[in-house]
């Protein structure tokens, strides 16, 4: 059984590791010319290393391996984890195709499903437990492809996947030590202490990106943790519990495909048009985009920790309240109907009305 010192231990093994590691890891980044070079889509203005996700696995590797977790899966894990560290770096380096890509992720979570990492069954209202059959290697191919390309998608501006992941990471954390989750909780300390200290680094303005290797493998690694930890609790709406953590990134990636489908355009191809690069368009700094980004991911994992306890009661509110702040942050985010604000023009009258009151 592992402690809560010896979890804080791995906290700051892993921090302490990403933090001095990346030093090195950019000199490398210079040298094998894992650069991200400025065009007319990015937003920055200099050429800046993408190495950034080494030190994170590195940091996180390294405080997981004093926690030495034994887990049916961790073999399957780590193998999978690899996979994607690798397909990264190489699109980093030599910018792949979305079909290879793919093809690496797919691989990933082929070493999963052989460890016998599946989303087996899913708790429906009124239903209860609903076993997925046939179709539980098809559920969970797309949510761990889903996840890991969802935070690929919100990683375009500097510290901003970074830090919704670690949102993601202390959400699933706290859950897991309500739950007495012990491989969870592992994972996410280790994860937590590595995004920290790589946010150091990455912050704005960035001296590092994590580059694609960072993003995957941190969506890959959410997408793993929800399975090891929510999808194995039988509770009314587990499965909704990881999407209400990640609402911020899923909904940035639900609109990005409806918006290239519009268009007759790939869904792989970059745009611009991403909730972070709206918030700039509509006059907000780089640094308060991501900032509220942050607010945003912070309440959305509140409520997913209050959801998860919640009676049926508090879950309708709990609905009410989601459904209010993604429609805040695509008004937030110029989004809605032409740029228009009707739901926080309506929040504003009453302040409105008390200063002409005064």
């Amino acid at each position: 059984m592992v402690t809560h010192v010896e979890l804080l231990i791995a906290f700051f093994i892993a921090l302490i590791t990403t933090f001095l590691i990346t030093y090195p890891i950019k000199t490398l980044a210079y040298k094998w010319r894992v650069l991200d070079v400025p065009n007319d889509r990015k937003i920055h203005y200099k050429v800046t290393p993408r190495l950034g996700g080494l030190a994170i696995f590195i940091g996180a590797f390294m405080g997981v391996l004093y926690l030495q977790p034994h887990h049916e899966h961790i073999v399957g894990i780590l193998s999978g984890a690899i996979v994607v560290i690798v397909t990264g770096l190489l699109d980093d380096r030599y910018d792949l195709r979305p079909i290879v890509k793919l093809i690496g992720q797919l691989v990933a979570t082929s070493f999963l499903l052989s460890s016998g990492l599946i989303i087996e069954r899913v708790t429906l209202p009124m239903i209860g437990v609903v076993d997925l059959g046939l179709f539980s290697v098809l559920v969970t191919v797309i949510w761990v492809v889903g996840i890991t390309n969802a935070i690929n998608f919100i990683d375009g501006l500097d510290g901003l996947a970074t830090g919704i992941t670690t949102i993601a990471f202390v959400c699933l954390f706290t859950m897991a030590i309500i739950d007495g989750q012990m491989i969870v909780a592992v994972l996410c300390i280790a994860l937590i202490g590595a995004n920290l200290g790589f946010l150091y680094h990455n912050f704005y303005p960035a001296k590092i990106y994590m580059g694609d290797c960072g993003s995957n493998f941190l969506g890959f690694m959410i997408a793993v943790i929800s399975m090891l930890g929510l999808f194995k609790n039988v509770a009314l709406f587990s499965f909704i519990i990881p999407i209400i953590i990640l609402a911020v990134p899923i909904f940035d990636t639900f609109l990005a495909i409806i918006r290239r489908i519009s268009r007759k355009e790939s869904i792989a191809r970059a745009d611009n048009k991403h909730i972070h690069y709206q918030l700039i368009h509509n006059g907000y700094t780089h640094r308060q985009a991501v900032l509220i980004i942050y607010l945003f991911s912070s309440m959305f994992g509140v409520l997913a920790i209050l959801f998860a306890k919640a009676n049926m009661t508090l879950t309708l509110f709990i609905f009410i309240g989601i459904l209010i702040m993604l429609q805040m942050l695509a008004e937030i985010g110029g989004l809605v109907l032409g740029g228009q604000r009707p739901l926080l023009t309506f929040l504003k009258r009453p302040f409105q009305k008390r200063e002409r009151q005064q």
